[in-house]
């Protein structure tokens, strides 16, 4: 190996840029590469690197979740399974420490009233009142009377779409009245990229300025789960502006009780009911990443 090398420096430039493209090309697995001369500059590095100006309007959406607070109805299968389950287990359970207190104290007031009961064989307890399971079960009994679920379904609140707490059982999405053009549309709560904030800060920014920041919610990622681009009417186009593309991003509801009212008109709706406020083709976008929990 020392031989060529030796040889190879006595070359000129020139002559050992040969050598080298001559040994990338041969080997196997190596690509071409060249060396330029000293003091010799790229045309890359005269050259100014112009800025390249997309003639779409970048905008970010948030996608707003409340999830259901309460579980849902159950159909008249699942109610049937849940029969079927809750049987199975009977049928197969063992029994319980109070069901096994409840025999010891049947079998403890049988021998009381015995002819041959001895208070002495009662250790432990001494003269000391014995609460029996029965007094127990009196008193859950008792308690439970006197508790009163809140209501599942309240007519007056399922209907206010701008309530939070409507459709508890239901995941609702949050939608905002925003000037669209000439015209005022619902959408859900969206804002123009600014230069040098990511989509995500842009989403973020659009869902503040909606609510006030009264709503706190959680980002699930940082990259956009969808996206909607519409053109610019013909009359109105120009090279610097062709259209709008909208990348939504999704989040979750973790506070649901905002302290002020809010900038701008909400609403929150269930998935079937956005095709009554979102036009066809937002809607056919939106439809593809909202989970109906």
């Amino acid at each position: 190996m020392a031989a060529p090398c030796r040889k190879m420096v006595s070359r000129s430039f020139p002559q050992l840029l040969t050598c080298f493209n001559r040994t990338a090309v041969g080997s196997a697995g190596c690509r071409r590469f060249s060396i330029s001369p000293p003091g010799r500059a790229t045309p890359q590095s005269n050259t100014a690197v112009e800025r390249v100006t997309s003639p779409w309007t970048l905008m970010a959406a948030v996608c707003l979740q409340r999830l259901p607070v309460i579980t849902a109805d159950c159909s008249p299968i699942e109610q049937r399974f849940k029969q079927m389950m809750q049987q199975m287990e009977l049928e197969k359970s063992l029994l319980s420490d109070h069901e096994l207190r409840l025999m010891e104290d049947a079998e403890r007031m049988s021998r009381k009233q015995g002819n041959e009961y001895d208070s002495d064989e009662e250790e432990g307890h001494g003269d000391q009142e014995i609460m029996l399971a029965q007094d127990l079960e009196d008193t859950w009994e008792q308690r439970f009377k006197s508790f009163q679920p809140a209501p599942r379904v309240r007519a007056d609140l399922d209907k206010d779409l701008t309530s939070v707490q409507r459709c508890l059982a239901d995941s609702l999405v949050l939608l905002a009245e925003q000037q669209v053009g000439a015209e005022k549309l619902w959408l859900l709560p969206q804002a123009a990229w600014q230069e040098g904030e990511t989509l995500r800060q842009t989403a973020e920014r659009a869902l503040c300025s909606v609510t006030a920041a009264d709503f706190k919610a959680t980002f699930l990622g940082n990259a956009p789960c969808g996206v909607y681009k519409y053109k610019l009417p013909k009359a109105a186009r120009t090279e610097s502006s062709v259209g709008t593309k909208v990348f939504f991003f999704k989040a979750i509801l973790a506070d649901s009780a905002p302290g002020t009212a809010p900038n701008t008109a909400l609403l929150w709706v269930k998935k079937s009911e956005l095709q009554k406020y979102l036009k066809p083709a937002y809607m056919m976008k939106v439809d593809r990443f909202i989970l109906s929990l």
